[in-house]
């Protein structure tokens, strides 16, 4: 087995924030709804901290129209912002996502390149 370690620098969010369109990991604050019905095993209306990947960007329009600035958004369209401003869930730090396996220096393969790229990182000998 490869040991694939990955070294993750966090930024607190109310000091600086990530260029227009980087994902990143982020981690978010909020509190649990009261009233949700998701049949999960959370515990409602607890507070919590906990990490989501993540994108930064200055401008991002949601499905309403509703225009947000400097805001971080996830996969299902939620926006959360900056900590210390007003959101019922905000990001207090984020960190830039850890490069793809196997040696590469890179965080995005595309289209011909990722046969290659799978292979290098499957095939990869410890210490490399």
């Amino acid at each position: 087995m490869v040991k694939l370690d990955a070294v993750v620098t966090w930024v607190d969010a109310r000091s600086a924030l990530p260029p227009s369109g980087t994902p990143v990991a982020a981690a978010i604050t909020g509190r649990y709804p009261v009233d949700s019905d998701a049949g999960s095993d959370t515990a409602l209306g607890e507070e919590f901290w906990l990490v989501r990947p993540m994108y930064f960007t200055t401008l991002h329009f949601g499905e309403d129209g509703t225009e947000h600035r400097d805001c971080f958004v996830d996969s299902d369209g939620v926006v959360r912002l900056p900590y210390g401003l007003d959101s019922a869930e905000t990001v207090t730090h984020w960190a830039e996502l850890p490069t793809l396996p196997g040696g590469l220096t890179t965080r995005r393969v595309l289209g011909e390149g990722v046969p290659a790229a799978l292979h290098n990182a499957w095939s990869a000998r410890p210490g490399t």
